[in-house]
C-alpha cells in the first residue's frame, strides 16, 4: 500500500475511532492553543501545553480576589485557606477517592515528593533480631525514584534494583499474610507509566505487594509499603485509588495541565502516613516547640505536618482552574486516553511499517508490545531512525532536523537510564565508557563507537491533532527514507485489525447499560451482566417489550464497595449488595423465574430495592438476581467451545459484539430511506448503537465481516462465535428517552431482505476446569486469523 494513502484521516478513523471530545478539535485548538500556530509540539510527556482559557481564568480569578498568607486569620488569609482545602478535595476526587483514605501534601514537583518520603521513611538497619529495610524499585524507574537510594543507603537500608519481569516470575501463588513477628518497614517503588517506552505496568502489583504475594515482598518478612510513581501516567490515564491504593502517590501539576510549573503533591494514604517521621520543621508545622530546648509536637494534620513554610497558594489556586479546563475541554480523563493513545498507535503502526527503497526498515522502536491496548500502553512512542544500511541515525542528529521543521520531539535516556540500558542493549561497562568517551545525561553525543547512547522520543497530549502526527510521519519519510518509500504489508495489517471500543454490562436485564473501561472476565462473561432482573407481580420477567421505561434505570457496579447502584431520574440512588452468597440473604426468599424459557433459580432482593423500582415504574415489582448456587447451561454448545458455557440471565449467549462500520452502513441506510414528511429525526452513531445493546462494540474493517468469524482474540481473552442475533421491535426503544421509532428495524429489514439479525453473540473460549479468564479492556486489538 502507497505510503501516502496511509497517512490520511480516513485510515487514521479507520484504524480508530476515538478521536477528539465532541466539538470539532480544531475549534479547540483554535480557541485554546493558538499559539501553536506552525509547530508540531510532540514532547507531551515532558510537559503538556495550558490552554489559553487556563490563565484567562486563573489571571482573572488572583485579579479579582485578594488572597492572604493561609497561615494567618483575616478574611483575605481565610479565603486563601479554604480555597487549598477545596483544591486538595478536588485532586482526591480527581483520583476517586477522599480526604478520609487520602491527604494532599503540597511539593515543588514530583521530585520533591520522592525526596520527602525518603527522608521521612523509617529506615532501619539489619540488626541481629531484625532484618534491614529494603529500598526495592523497578529498574524502569526515573532518575528521581533510583536517587532516593542516597538518601536510604546512608540510612542502613539495602537499595534492591527489580526488573520488571521478577515481579511475578518469582511470586507466590497465594498472598503470604500480615507479618506480626517482623514490623520491619520496607518501601516498593515502581512506575504506573514508564517515561522511556509509555509501557503501563498491572496496578494489581499495589495490593501484590502489600499482600506479599509479589516479588520481593513474598520473600522477606516485614510491612512492605508501595510507591506509585504516576507522574508519566496521570498526564493522559485515569488513575483510581480504589483500585490500587497506594500508599504514597507522587504527582507533577505542569505534566497533566501545562500550567502551574513548579507544583506537585505527594498523595498519602491516611494509613500509611503514620510512619513518616521528620526531622526538620519549618513554618507551619508545628503544634508546639522549644527555642531554647530539644521539645517540638508536629502538628496533627498530615498536610500541615509536611507542607514547610507556607505552601505555593497562588500556583495551588492554578491547578483548580487547570481541572476546570480540563474537564471542560476534554469531558475527562476517560476521553483523553482514548484520543491519545489512538493517535500514538496510529504513529507505531505508520513508523512501524515504513521502509527504505531496499526494504529495510526505518525505524527500530522501543516498546514492549505492539500498542495492543490501552491499558499496557500509553501515548509515547520511543525509537531510533536507522539508514539504508541498517545502522542506526543519531538522535541529535535526528532532534536538529525535526527543529528544522518546527517539530518538536525529546531525545536523550529520558532520565531512565534503566530502561534506556535494557532497550538499547547498552551494559553497565559500556555506560561508564561512554563517560569516560564524555558522554554524560543530556549532552548531544549520540553514537560512542557507531552504538547509541539515547534514543527519541515523541509523545502525546490531549490537544494533540490527526495532523501532528501527519507532519512527523512525512517528515521522517522526507529526511530519512531512502527512496522509493516503501511498506511492510504485515506491519499494516494490524494497523487494520478489528478494535475493542467499547464494553458495556447491563447489570440488571432489560435496564441501562454501565460503560466500563476495563473489567473482569469470568465463566458467565463479563461479570455482573444481567446478574439481576426485574419481575412483575405475578414473579414474570419484565422486559423494554413489556416496559419501555426499564432504560430509563441507570444501574451501576462499584467493585471497591461492592454494591450495586440503583439510579434514575427523579429518584434516590439505592444501593444493593453485590455478594453472591445466599447466605447473607437469610431473610430473602429463594424463587423460580423463566428467561427464554429456561427455568431459572434466583434470590430476592430485599424490598427497598422493590419498592423503588415499584415507585419508579408504577406496578409492583421486584428486583431478583441469579442464585449462586445455580447453573444454567447454553442450550446450543457453540462449535468449537471446550465446554459447556454458563449463562447469566442473558438471552443467548454470554456476550454480544457489534462493529460500528454494520452501525453506519444501517445508519446511510436509514438517512436514504428517511420520509421528510414523517419529520423523523435522524438517529447519530451512538444512539443506534445504544439501542442493539450489545456487550461489546468494535470497530475496523467491513460491515458485517463478523457475521463470518469462527472465533476471534481480544487481548489474551479467547471467544467462540455463536451465532447472530436475531432482533425485534426492541430495537426501536431509544434508549436514552424510552421513546420507540421504526427505526432500524426498517432498514435492518430492507438490507437483509427480512433477515432482521445483526450483530453476533460470543462464549468464553475457557480450558477445562478454568473459572476465570482476566480482563477486557477498550482499545485492545482484535485478532481473527489466529484461531484454527
Amino acid at each position: 500500500m502507497d505510503f501516502q494513502k496511509l497517512c490520511t484521516f480516513n485510515t487514521f478513523k479507520r484504524w480508530w475511532s476515538h478521536y477528539g471530545y465532541g466539538e470539532n478539535l480544531q475549534d479547540v485548538i483554535e480557541k485554546e492553543f493558538k499559539r501553536t500556530k506552525g509547530i508540531t509540539y510532540l514532547d507531551h510527556a515532558a510537559t503538556t501545553l495550558y490552554p489559553e482559557s487556563l490563565v484567562r481564568d486563573y489571571f482573572q480569578d488572583i485579579s479579582m480576589n485578594v488572597y492572604g498568607n493561609p497561615h494567618s486569620h483575616h478574611p483575605s488569609s481565610r479565603l486563601t485557606h479554604d480555597t487549598v482545602e477545596r483544591v486538595r478535595y478536588r485532586i482526591l476526587q480527581h483520583f476517586n477517592t477522599t480526604p478520609e483514605e487520602y491527604s494532599v501534601i503540597f511539593t515543588s514537583g514530583c521530585t520533591a515528593a520522592l525526596k520527602l518520603v525518603a527522608e521521612s521513611f523509617p529506615w532501619s538497619p539489619q540488626s541481629e533480631n531484625e532484618p534491614g529495610s529494603l529500598f526495592c524499585y523497578f529498574t524502569d524507574s526515573h532518575t528521581s525514584v533510583v536517587g532516593m537510594r542516597g538518601l536510604t543507603s546512608a540510612q542502613g537500608a539495602v537499595a534492591l534494583p527489580v526488573s520488571p519481569q521478577e515481579v511475578e516470575n518469582r511470586a507466590k501463588d497465594e498472598a503470604q499474610g500480615e507479618d506480626v513477628i517482623c514490623q520491619t518497614a520496607h518501601l516498593f517503588c515502581y512506575p504506573a507509566q514508564s517515561n522511556f517506552s509509555g509501557r503501563k505496568y498491572p496496578l494489581s502489583h499495589v495490593r501484590g505487594i502489600q499482600t506479599k504475594r509479589l516479588y520481593p515482598a513474598c520473600d522477606h518478612q516485614g510491612h512492605w509499603f508501595v510507591l506509585l510513581d504516576a507522574a508519566s501516567h496521570v498526564s493522559c490515564s485515569p488513575l483510581n485509588l480504589q483500585e490500587c491504593p497506594a500508599d504514597f502517590i507522587p504527582v507533577s501539576f505542569y505534566k497533566m495541565f501545562g500550567f502551574p510549573t513548579g507544583l506537585g503533591a505527594l498523595i498519602v494514604r491516611n494509613n500509611a502516613a503514620g510512619i513518616l517521621k521528620k526531622t526538620y520543621f519549618g513554618g507551619g508545622t508545628a503544634a508546639a516547640y522549644l527555642s531554647g530546648e530539644d521539645y517540638y509536637v508536629p502538628a496533627a494534620n498530615i498536610s500541615d505536618r509536611f507542607e514547610d513554610g507556607t505552601v505555593s497558594f497562588l500556583d495551588i489556586i492554578a491547578v483548580n482552574h487547570g481541572f476546570e479546563a480540563l474537564d471542560r475541554i476534554t469531558g475527562g480523563m476517560h476521553n483523553i486516553q482514548q484520543h491519545t493513545f489512538g493517535l500514538a498507535r496510529y504513529t507505531y503502526m505508520l513508523l512501524s511499517s515504513v521502509c527504505h527503497g531496499n526494504g529495510r526498515p526505518v525505524a527500530q522502536i522501543y516498546a514492549e508490545g505492539q500498542f495492543e491496548s490501552l491499558s499496557t500502553q500509553g501515548a509515547i512512542l520511543n525509537f531510533n531512525l536507522k539508514d539504508s544500511h541498517g545502522q542506526i541515525i543519531g538522535y541529535s542528529q535526528v532532534d536538529r532536523m525535526a527543529s528544522l521543521y518546527n517539530i518538536h520531539v525529546r531525545t536523550g535516556c529520558f532520565c531512565n537510564t534503566g530502561a534506556c540500558q535494557s532497550f538499547l542493549g547498552i551494559s553497565n561497562e559500556q555506560i561508564k565508557r561512554n563517560l569516560q568517551a564524555g558522554h554524560v545525561c543530556g549532552d548531544s553525543l549520540d553514537l560512542v563507537e557507531g552504538q547509541p547512547t539515547g534514543s527519541v522520543r515523541v509523545s502525546f497530549g490531549y490537544m494533540s491533532t490527526f495532523e501532528d502526527c501527519q507532519k512527523f510521519l512525512n517528515f521522517v519519510s522526507e529526511c530519512f527514507v531512502e527512496k522509493p518509500v516503501t511498506v511492510d504489508q504485515t506491519q499494516t495489517a494490524r494497523g487494520g485489525a478489528y478494535t475493542l471500543t467499547n464494553i458495556y454490562i447491563y447489570p440488571i436485564k432489560s435496564c441501562g447499560a454501565f460503560e466500563v473501561q476495563d473489567w473482569p472476565v469470568g465463566p458467565l462473561g463479563l461479570r455482573y451482566d444481567r446478574s439481576w432482573m426485574v419481575v412483575n407481580g405475578n414473579g414474570v420477567c419484565l422486559s423494554q417489550k413489556r416496559e419501555r421505561r426499564l432504560c430509563l434505570i441507570r444501574p451501576e457496579v462499584h467493585l471497591p464497595s461492592n454494591k450495586l447502584l440503583l439510579q434514575a431520574s427523579g429518584m434516590d440512588t439505592i444501593l444493593v449488595p453485590l455478594e453472591n452468597n445466599t447466605q447473607t440473604h437469610t431473610n430473602y426468599r429463594v424463587c423460580q423465574s423463566k428467561v427464554c424459557g429456561d427455568r431459572v433459580e434466583t434470590v430476592d432482593c430485599g424490598d427497598e430495592a422493590a419498592s423503588w423500582l415499584s415507585d419508579f415504574l408504577g406496578q409492583p415489582c421486584r428486583l431478583i438476581r441469579q442464585s449462586p448456587d445455580f447453573t444454567r447451561d447454553m442450550k446450543k454448545k457453540p462449535i468449537g467451545a471446550a465446554t459447556t458455557t454458563s449463562l447469566s440471565l442473558v438471552n443467548e449467549a454470554q456476550y454480544l459484539m457489534i462493529n460500528r462500520a454494520s452501525v453506519e452502513l444501517i445508519q446511510k441506510l436509514m438517512s436514504s430511506r428517511q420520509d421528510d414528511s414523517e419529520g423523523d429525526q435522524l438517529l447519530d452513531t451512538q444512539n443506534v448503537i445504544s439501542r442493539f445493546r450489545a456487550n461489546l462494540v468494535i470497530a475496523g474493517g467491513e460491515p458485517f465481516e463478523e457475521d463470518n468469524w469462527p472465533h476471534l482474540i481480544i487481548g489474551n481473552t479467547r471467544f467462540v462465535v455463536a451465532g447472530q442475533c436475531g432482533r425485534c421491535q426492541m430495537i426501536g426503544v431509544d434508549q436514552e428517552t424510552g421513546g420507540r421509532t421504526k427505526e432500524p428495524l426498517m432498514s435492518l429489514s430492507a438490507y437483509r431482505n427480512g433477515k432482521v439479525t445483526f450483530g453476533v453473540y460470543l462464549t468464553n473460549q475457557l480450558p477445562e476446569g478454568s473459572t476465570e479468564t482476566g480482563i477486557l479492556s477498550a482499545g485492545s486489538l482484535i485478532q481473527t486469523q489466529s484461531l484454527k
